[in-house]
């Protein structure tokens, strides 16, 4: 037994868990952590018996699929547990069902040995490769290897995904080492095929070669991709993956997708994956639904294997090879992809029974650890992020979850599930009902801080304004809530500056800056979003008539020097850059010393700055004291009125403010500033 594993059996909670001298409330649920994390236990000292530990057992990508040995023979095997044959057909055998045939093993895996050819492998790289197996019933079914490492769609044939052995003769080098950790993480999301200004798939060498510098040159510190894991139907956002192990090829090659993540790293970029380990999609001849011709292979059968509101398949979280499937799956990107981290989607549907579908979560303590929990799921999350912690100190994991798990970013070892940051997806949805439904005149100010704040101590969270969800169809981004038709007429610098354009830049701005320095730990941004980018997303689909008008990124908008998008885009370089340089979000939780209601501001102190906002509409004020707990000198550092924000330059930022040594608002000292109206300031002092 490897240290790594031993020292995930003796670090356990033997009495009381970490997580609940943390957090006093669970000690009434202490017997229900106690219990998940035996079972987590249980697993750690079956993998360390029966298969050498979490590294060998992660490996399961060398040992399943086709892997090519030194000498170019080439080993295929595939788990088919329900089946009573099996080859291997392709074009290099004419798919001929007699020439390769497999033989089975009593744990129902299947295996063929294909000998070289004068040292050359007999199956030529990019050909394309089947298993068709024979169900105890007698019917043939062909499907792809759950294990492919490439597959390719020719929509003029067939919307079915085609398997292919990859094997090119020049393998790609790296060149670029790991980057360092980033102690605040600052987060681009991204889709490589919106990443165009054209209407088409876009592709990893033209992100590679256009998006990554401007990703670098705004101040971003880490990329999560999303859409990589390949799914068949391109407009479900990558969301119904069909082979696990292929990186989506409509955007190249896996060669094109390395030289993404190689050039990222040499610009000092943490790139994640968004990996889809929830459910899959129920395709049949492309993915790994009835793949064996049984219901129940990689999925529950019935009922608890289906997602309903979904329409896609639900893991076996508590099944042997479904574990070696999908933690090989995240070692095989780490891996073989040098990937620094996952984003976890669909955390809140694999933790419990009911999935999240019409379900609320109150907060009490009973929805986390009574009958609803998929204990088997959690369990998977608690393995998971313990194998990857391990393996990969680098790593960083952030868990999708709209549930608020207790534990869910605390380490295993507490009794924790082991992520390192959540997503706080309360906070966008708060924004958007405030402009949907409220007059700017009766936002609440204490509200919008409860908000902001609410989130488990000691448990870190990635905040954000607007994500990937807020601007799929059916929704609009924040900025198109903000200034909506007047987007299309009044964002040239050529035309009057209207007060609907005024108030969208405006809020546009002081919504992302006091998320990024009030609502967590870390800040994530949707491509695009940083400048305003206008209207939705959508993917071509028979409901638009398959166009890409709405799957694209404007880039050329942010790139106009006459439009005012350049404004916002500006903003958001500032603020990352200025977030680099004082490190807010790696630092403690903010003090807010004032929520004034009636004058709509708040006042905040985080990261060694002083913040102040003012979201009143119309209401400037002069001379307006700031409690701050620091004495000494204050200058402006950020100033979201700056003309080059696109803002009216009221502020003379070359003015020092000096404290005085009076209490205000609970803080030691205080300062006089002009704040007008929809301005936020931050101050460093000294």
């Amino acid at each position: 037994m490897s240290p790594v594993e031993m020292t995930s059996q003796e670090n356990c909670p033997n009495e009381e868990p970490g997580i609940s001298k943390i957090d006093p409330w669970l000690k009434p649920f202490v017997p229900a952590i106690k219990r998940r994390f035996e079972s987590y236990k249980k697993w750690v000292k079956e993998i360390n018996q029966n298969e050498g530990g979490y590294d060998k057992f992660s490996r399961g990508y060398e040992r399943f699929g086709l892997n090519v040995l030194p000498n170019g023979d080439i080993i295929y095997r595939e788990w088919a547990p329900n089946v009573v044959a099996a080859s291997l057909i392709g074009e290099f055998n004419d798919w001929d069902r007699s020439k390769h045939p497999m033989k089975k093993d009593s744990f129902g895996v299947w295996e063929v040995y294909i000998p070289a050819k004068n040292g050359t492998p007999i199956i030529p790289h990019n050909t394309k490769i089947k298993i068709s197996m024979t169900t105890p019933e007698g019917e043939r079914i062909d499907r792809l290897p759950a294990w492919i490492k490439r597959v390719t769609q020719d929509l003029n044939v067939s919307p079915a995904y085609d398997a292919v052995f990859w094997n090119p003769p020049q393998k790609y080098l790296w060149k670029n080492n790991f980057p360092k950790k980033p102690k605040s993480l600052r987060i681009y999301e991204a889709h490589v095929g919106i990443s165009t200004i054209e209407g088409r798939v876009g592709t990893y060498s033209e992100f590679t070669d256009n998006v990554l510098k401007r990703i670098k040159d705004l101040g971003y510190n880490a990329i999560q991709l999303m859409a990589v894991m390949e799914h068949a139907y391109y407009a479900s956002f990558g969301y119904q993956v069909t082979s696990f192990f292929a990186a989506s090829s409509r955007y190249g090659t896996p060669e094109e997708l390395m030289r993404l993540i190689d050039t990222a790293h040499g610009m000092g970029l943490y790139v994640l994956l968004d990996v889809v380990h929830s459910h899959a999609c129920k395709n049949v001849l492309d993915g790994l639904n009835m793949f064996d011709g049984s219901d129940h292979c990689y999925f529950h059968e019935g009922g608890k294997g289906r997602h309903d509101l979904w329409d896609s398949r639900l893991f076996n979280y508590g099944h042997w090879e479904v574990l070696r499937f999908l933690l090989s799956n995240l070692r095989f990107f780490m891996e073989e992809y040098r990937f620094d981290g996952f984003r976890f989607d669909g955390v809140t549907s694999m933790m419990y029974h009911h999935h999240g579908i019409g379900t609320g979560f109150s907060g009490g303590y009973h929805e986390y650890f009574g009958d609803t929990v998929e204990e088997e799921g959690v369990v998977y999350l608690m393995l998971a992020n313990d194998m990857l912690h391990k393996l990969y100190p680098r790593i960083i994991t952030v868990a999708e979850d709209v549930s608020g798990m207790p534990g869910l970013c605390r380490p295993v070892e507490e009794g924790g599930v082991g992520f390192d940051y959540r997503l706080a997806m309360a906070v966008p949805d708060m924004w958007i009902k405030l402009l949907k439904e409220q007059r700017d005149d009766d936002w609440d100010m204490s509200n919008i801080c409860w908000t902001l704040t609410n989130r488990r101590h000691m448990e870190k969270t990635i905040a954000y304004a607007e994500s990937h969800d807020q601007a799929l169809v059916g929704d609009k981004t924040l900025a198109f809530w903000l200034m909506d038709k007047e987007m299309y007429t009044n964002m040239s610098d050529l035309t009057q500056l209207t007060p609907i354009i005024d108030r969208g830049l405006a809020l546009h701005k002081m919504i992302r800056l006091i998320t990024h320095g009030l609502a967590g730990e870390g800040y994530l941004n949707f491509e695009g979003n940083e400048f305003g980018h206008p209207e939705w997303l959508d993917f071509p689909r028979a409901g638009n008539n398959n166009s890409y008008h709405y799957a694209r990124r404007q880039w050329n908008v942010v790139d106009d020097d006459l439009l005012r998008y350049k404004y916002l885009n500006e903003f958001d370089k500032a603020m990352q850059h200025l977030e680099e340089q004082y490190g807010w979000l790696s630092s403690p939780q903010a003090y807010i010393s004032l929520k004034h209601n009636e004058n709509k501001l708040i006042v905040f102190e985080r990261g060694n700055l002083l913040w102040i906002f003012n979201f009143h509409p119309t209401q400037s004020f002069a001379d307006y004291k700031i409690g701050t707990e620091w004495a000494g000198k204050y200058s402006i550092v950020l100033n979201t009125d700056r003309k080059t924000f696109g803002g009216h330059d009221r502020i003379d930022e070359s003015k020092l403010y000096y404290s005085q040594p009076h209490e205000w608002d609970g803080r030691k000292n205080h300062i006089q500033v002009y704040i007008p109206c929809r301005v936020a300031l931050v101050l460093s002092h000294c």
